[in-house]
């Protein structure tokens, strides 16, 4: 395949009903925010925010500034925000909505042990029945397709009855974070008793990933479909899995097609070496791989069989075991059908990576420099990745000192 570095443009799909819920997937960066300050302004009575990174940007003015109309409306706000994520955000500037009577609230402020764990959730709530939620942080790269560098991305919109669990799920954590702080072994027991009280609709199941003390409920389910996979596509910025999940794969490859998109740019160096470490596994057992080219990758999305995953999860291992995600499992052929069309377009902007490429770029040195990205990536988290980098450059566009992800 032919490399290409010519920006392209994602579209936006017809919604799909699904189990009495429309679902509209958003891959255009432009309609992403214009939904986003829409569902803001037409809010009557409540809004909750659950996000990683809020930069102090065009973008993040434009949110503030909606919320802020909001609760002038009498609408109820309140917003969780990664203290990590967030900390290069001064915090003066979230002082005009503290003023208008929001609720921000900070993910794990204190330094403990549980201070490690990201709250990578990305999610928008409006009035307990329309949500828009996938990777994408409140930072304007996430929002500039005519830019270089900025992200690629995907959106989801619901609106219908299966908002409710996730109502649920902010309520839940909403009181966690302003009472308990980020202690370890309550967040574990918020997520089990959270997935207990909110089972699988027929067709729809709302995932979290966590720090569990088996496997998150994400993990889990992800892990029992490529069990029994006949096709897989994916589309994954970060991809560092353990070897169960590779084998996975592997087999996986071996009743059907498995193609992979991951990143070629990054803001980060080591996790793009991390995922080309594994690439020689991945080819010698007949999985399709590519990279990426035109902009920075932070796409999650798989399709297994016709079940469709979308949410904030990368398939590494912070994201399996470690982050709090949410991922929504919808069990539907026409979401399928669009999803994979959106992956063809991303992979008609992707280099095909071959054995000879993998040959060609894999010599000892580098090889060497990619198992110690991908034993830190998986083992130590990413700020610190970041600052290593093993000699392996991140885009040179990107802003080395952010923490997006």
């Amino acid at each position: 395949m032919t490399t290409t570095t010519k920006l392209i443009a994602l579209d936006s799909y017809e919604p799909v009903e699904v189990d009495g819920n429309q679902l509209q997937l958003i891959g255009d960066c432009d309609a992403r925010l214009d939904c986003y300050l829409r569902l803001l302004a037409e809010a009557k009575q409540s809004i909750a925010i659950i996000i990683y990174v809020f930069e102090a940007d065009a973008a993040g003015e434009a949110v503030r500034a909606a919320a802020i109309a909001a609760t002038a409306r009498g609408v109820k706000v309140r917003m969780i925000v990664d203290s990590f994520g967030a900390n290069l955000t001064p915090d003066e500037f979230f002082q005009p909505l503290r003023d208008a009577n929001v609720s921000v609230t900070f993910f794990s402020r204190r330094w403990r042990t549980s201070y490690l764990i990201r709250n990578h959730q990305k999610m928008l709530i409006v009035d307990g029945e329309t949500l828009l939620f996938g990777g994408f942080n409140i930072a304007q790269c996430y929002f500039a397709g005519d830019r270089a560098d900025a992200w690629t991305d995907l959106g989801l919109m619901l609106k219908g009855p299966a908002a409710g669990a996730m109502v649920d799920w902010f309520e839940r954590l909403y009181d966690f974070t302003k009472t308990t702080d980020g202690k370890w072994l309550r967040l574990r027991r918020l997520i089990r008793s959270w997935q207990r009280a909110n089972p699988a609709q027929a067709k729809l199941q709302w995932l979290v990933g966590g720090p569990t003390q088996r496997l998150s409920p994400w993990a889990r389910a992800i892990r029992s479909d490529l069990g029994r996979a006949q096709r897989v596509d994916m589309v994954m910025a970060y991809f560092s899995p353990g070897q169960g999940m590779l084998r996975l794969l592997a087999r996986a490859a071996r009743r059907g097609p498995v193609r992979l998109v991951t990143a070629a740019r990054s803001d980060n160096g080591a996790t793009i070496g991390a995922g080309r470490l594994l690439y020689r596994f991945l080819l010698k057992r007949r999985v399709a791989v590519f990279e990426y080219q035109p902009q920075r990758l932070h796409m999650k999305l798989a399709v297994v069989n016709d079940a469709v995953y979308v949410g904030s999860a990368n398939f590494d291992m912070r994201s399996l075991f470690v982050n709090l995600e949410v991922m929504l499992r919808i069990d539907d052929p026409a979401l399928a059908a669009q999803a994979r069309g959106l992956i063809d377009t991303i992979v008609g902007a992707s280099e095909e990576i071959t054995p000879e490429w993998v040959k060609a770029r894999g010599g000892w040195l580098t090889r060497l420099r990619w198992f110690m990205s991908w034993f830190v990536v998986s083992t130590i988290d990413y700020s610190v990745v970041r600052r290593l980098n093993f000699g392996l450059e991140p885009d040179p566009d990107s802003d080395s000192g952010s923490n997006r992800r």
